[in-house]
């Protein structure tokens, strides 16, 4: 098998959906904050799976959630075992450019989250909490002092199911009886979006497949034993700055460090990833 290579995407809670940062602690720390889900879903039983649309009160967090936020639905995606309830290792992408990087992913590669995060205490309560002072001497020297981009999980991927794969039907034989959410009969389905049939059967709890249509341009599932969030972040930030890119950016990615590079997906090389990957082993 070839040395493993790594995609790196943004994910999770920003300032403009919901209005507010995940925090990273002073030890490097965090919260998953996922974004809010923006778009139509299906009645819940045309889910894959039977399971609720999670809101943000039934999140597994250590703050307190704005009551105004706690009915409202999430895109849980990534989804990571052991977090927030969930048991598999998906995810999956409507916007083209992340999708054509990851598409390009094989089995063994790696597919890494990373958010902007804000530096929080220990003792914080939530976005509503006016005080969010951290000391300088109790901060880890990677860390930005206010906000940063920082990788937090990964996917070790088993399998990549991109646009053309399958059948694009809405059910693999050319009929749909409407249970599928694939569309009536003769509805050939999104051309943008991987085959929904079998984007159940690879990833059937994955949060693209509560949308109404359906529309991934790539889902990855993942190895569980091997995918999950880490137990510190790794900063692509500079410990000056959150908007100055570090090396791991400039020196090891495909990106280059300039503009909102924060927002952009990141490739990485073999020897790049090897790189990678034992930083975030060390913690």
């Amino acid at each position: 098998m070839a040395d493993p290579r790594a995609v790196a995407v943004n994910v999770a809670a920003n300032t403009n959906a919901p209005g507010f940062r995940g925090p990273v602690y002073p030890d490097g720390s965090f919260a998953y904050v996922p974004i809010p889900e923006s778009a139509a879903t299906l009645p819940r039983d045309r889910f894959p799976v039977d399971e609720p649309l999670p809101t943000y009160g039934d999140l597994d967090l250590p703050f307190a959630v704005p009551a105004d936020l706690r009915a409202t639905p999430v895109h849980l995606d990534p989804e990571l075992p052991g977090v927030h309830g969930r048991e598999r290792a998906t995810y999956g992408d409507p916007h083209g450019v992340k999708a054509g990087r990851i598409a390009g992913l094989e089995p063994g590669d790696w597919l890494l989250f990373y958010a902007t995060l804000s530096l929080r205490p220990y003792d914080w309560a939530g976005p509503r909490e006016r005080s969010t002072e951290v000391d300088a001497l109790d901060r880890d020297d990677g860390l930005a002092p206010d906000w940063g981009a920082y990788l937090f999980a990964g996917i070790r991927v088993e399998r990549v199911l991109a646009v053309g794969d399958g059948d694009r039907s809405g059910t693999g034989d050319g009929s749909d009886d409407g249970a599928s959410g694939g569309g009536s009969a003769g509805d050939e389905g999104d051309p943008r979006a991987v085959d929904r049939d079998a984007a159940a059967a690879l990833a059937p709890t994955n949060a693209h497949l509560k949308r109404d249509p359906f529309d991934a341009r790539v889902v990855v599932a993942g190895d569980p034993a091997a995918s999950g969030p880490f137990d510190r972040v790794v900063p692509l930030s500079t410990p000056d700055a959150g908007a100055e890119a570090n090396r791991l950016v400039t020196a090891l990615s495909s990106d280059s460090g300039k503009g909102p590079w924060w927002r952009r997906p990141m490739a990485f090389g073999p020897d790049a990833t090897a790189t990678l990957l034992d930083r975030i082993q060390r913690g």
